[in-house]
């Protein structure tokens, strides 16, 4: 299961190691040098320009490592293209901006069934996807949710955090901080998948995303990233202001 669920990571690791290594030798005989600081320089154009081209016509080691590396490199780029293709066809089913939120129900921080259709039809709905319980970017964004949770209350909104970790984790998660909202046990990332959350660093990292919907069930607006945390409150409490 590890393995397939990292494919492409591992995929890009095993190519990329011989890539490096044929890599550091042609720069080696392209610069006229055995240290092993070419590797860190900054020289690109000469290095261009013998790889695609032939300097040293007369040197055999160069000319079979520039085949290496012209082979490598060209089945990487393959691989990079395949990746996009592959990531590309698994968010076409994406929810995006329009769209209703599918029907689904997950076990909540109390390990009680939390069924979404109880709240379409009565409350703005705020539910943001979120990596991994007690993370530094997860805590600061479960925080921030929790510091606004009144604001968000006077919004008629609900807070929704999902999450791939156990009911355990998301209550020991919960009652740590302070929190005050729904969290929702997602294990095996069904929910996750329903949405086609995007991921981070070549799937590794599981997305980041909120999405806003309206009393109908309608999404109004998303927002998604990985880094800026806390703003995910922020733009939340932006979009259901501005359409009070």
């Amino acid at each position: 299961m590890f393995l397939f669920k990292n494919i492409w990571v591992i995929l890009f690791i095993m190519w990329g190691l011989p890539l490096t290594l044929y890599r550091s030798k042609f720069r080696k005989i392209v610069y006229q040098t055995d240290s092993w600081t070419i590797n860190i320089k900054p020289y690109f154009m000469k290095e261009l320009k013998a790889l695609f081209g032939n300097i040293y016509p007369e040197n055999v080691n160069y000319l079979k490592f520039r085949n290496f590396y012209r082979f490598y490199l060209f089945v990487y780029l393959l691989l990079f293209s395949s990746y996009l293709t592959f990531s590309q066809k698994n968010n076409m089913n994406e929810i995006k901006t329009g769209d209703s939120i599918p029907a689904f129900s997950l076990p909540d921080q109390n390990g009680k069934l939390f069924d979404i259709n109880s709240v379409i039809g009565k409350k703005n709905l705020v539910i943001y996807f979120y990596p991994k319980d007690d993370s530094p970017g997860c805590t600061k964004e479960a925080c921030s949710f929790r510091d606004q949770f009144e604001v968000f209350k006077e919004a008629d909104a609900v807070i929704i955090g999902i999450s791939s970790q156990s009911v355990e984790s998301h209550k020991e998660f919960a009652e740590k901080h302070r929190l005050s909202f729904t969290l929702l046990s997602d294990e095996g990332n069904k929910i996750r998948k329903q949405f086609g959350v995007p991921t981070n660093l070549l799937g590794l990292l599981p997305g980041r995303v909120t999405y806003i919907a309206d009393k109908t069930g309608k999404v109004i607006f998303i927002f998604n990233s990985q880094t800026r945390a806390a703003e995910h409150v922020d733009v939340a409490l932006r979009i259901l202001k501005e359409r009070q």
